[in-house]
């Protein structure tokens, strides 16, 4: 099956590419070509220049556009679609959209506006939210929705309407509320890095999702604050909401303060599951932390959330944000809050998979009663050994009759961890040869 992007250089539609690339054939469209021909290079896809030709030898064409422009590109490309085709838009609003594909395309091409609610930044489809807002349900239909579920995301079927007002709450609010917070911490003037020695878990948390709030692409912010056709009733209810508080505290009406926080707590639903859900990311937070610092000095495995690369070495410091890492004789400071830590188990994994090895024999002369499956489960304890095998077992001329000379062959990732098996030898009563 052919997929097509419409938009596939940039933001979610070359996050769509790492998803479909796998099992369908791939094709993208970009308004710089030089980039959307780099882009398909770098991902084993194809680039085409012209959105056109893309929708003419597309089973599925995907519309990954700036929202401004996703209703005049639909228009472009309807013309060109072949029969028995489907147009699936992934904008943040519905309602423009739907109205428009059910006005340009005919009724053998099948549309479903849809809408990831993740971000480029969103590594795996795992438990990730996904609204489809079908006007008429199709072949295609029933297909997409199966190959949603069957990659574990939360599928949800409402209408184009009921999106957009949903939306108006979980982004448009949001977002609104978030920036001018941080544009009032921009107007007074405080340092945040300063803010850091006194702040709470929660701040802490709160800092961070404003700070993943306003790093977005201004411009799609914008779009989906201004394209939203709820918006304005959202932002003038904030705007109230502030004043009526701001009001009551200046005027030191307790007695009202109280009133409108009590009816804002019992209107945020299961407070128990909020302070739950916020306990469980605090804990993490603090967890991993406590993880590093019990860790500094020993070897340690770090994975990048984002690109994925693996970082080893011996763990020299940690503070607030950043972790150090010895290599050698190089250092590598990497940010926390981008790095998880690897599980003993998988980082062993991964040094099978990627590090040299170094292979020994070594003979060693023990007493004749040695027991050499405990030696060898011994061995296996300790850090970076791969394996050790018994190759001989030797009580001739040469050796005294209460001992045995015995050669293993071991394996592991260097020579410093070789000589720790021979250490281990001699604590076992034996004599290197």
């Amino acid at each position: 099956m052919n997929i097509g992007i419409i938009g596939g250089s940039d933001g979610l539609g070359k996050t769509l590419i790492y998803y479909f690339r796998d099992e369908f054939d791939v094709y993208i469209t970009g308004r710089d070509h030089k980039k959307g021909r780099s882009v398909a290079d770098e991902l084993n896809v194809s680039y085409i220049e012209s959105n056109a030709g893309l929708a003419n030898i597309s089973d599925m064409l995907i519309i990954s556009v700036p929202i401004e422009h996703t209703c005049d590109v639909i228009r472009e490309v309807a013309p060109f679609m072949k029969e028995g085709s489907v147009m699936v838009d992934v904008t943040s609003v519905k309602e423009g959209p739907a109205r428009t594909m059910g006005e340009v395309l005919p009724d053998t091409i099948e549309y479903i506006p849809t809408h990831p609610i993740f971000g480029p930044r969103t590594t795996r489809l795992d438990n990730q939210v996904i609204v489809l807002t079908p006007e008429k349900k199709g072949e295609w239909y029933d297909k997409v929705y199966k190959y949603l579920k069957s990659k574990n995301m939360r599928v949800i079927e409402t209408t184009a309407q009921k999106h957009d007002f949903m939306m108006s709450i979980v982004q448009v609010l949001t977002h609104f509320s978030f920036i001018s917070t941080a544009s009032a911490i921009e107007k007074l003037k405080v340092d945040i890095s300063e803010t850091e020695d006194y702040e709470s878990p929660i701040y802490n948390l709160m800092i961070d999702m404003i700070a993943r709030i306003v790093s977005q692409n201004p411009y799609l912010t914008y779009n989906i604050q201004s394209m939203n056709i709820n918006g304005p009733k959202i932002r003038n209810t904030f705007t109230e909401a502030a004043i009526e508080l701001r009001d009551a505290i200046n005027s030191k009406d307790e007695e009202k303060f109280i009133e409108i926080a009590i009816n804002a707590t019992k209107h945020m639903g299961d407070i128990t599951n909020a302070l739950g859900r916020s306990d469980k990311a605090i804990g993490a937070l603090n967890y991993e932390y406590s993880i590093l610092f019990e860790s500094i000095g020993k070897e340690i495995g770090l994975k990048h959330i984002y690109s994925g690369k693996i970082h080893t070495g011996i763990l020299e410091s940690v503070d607030g944000k950043t972790a150090v890492l010895r290599n050698g004789t190089k250092t590598k400071k990497l940010r926390i809050a981008n790095i998880r830590i690897m599980l003993d188990k998988e980082l062993y994994q991964w040094k099978i998979e990627n590090w040299n090895r170094k292979t020994e024999s070594i003979s060693c002369m023990f007493p004749k009663n040695v027991h050499v499956e405990t030696i060898q489960k011994t061995v296996m304890n300790i850090s970076n050994i791969i394996d050790i095998k018994l190759t001989d077992a030797y009580n001739g001329p040469q050796i005294d009759e209460n001992s045995i000379s015995l050669t293993f062959e071991v394996t592991a990732f260097s020579k410093e961890d070789i000589e720790n098996v021979k250490k281990l030898f001699t604590g076992f009563g034996g004599v290197i040869r």
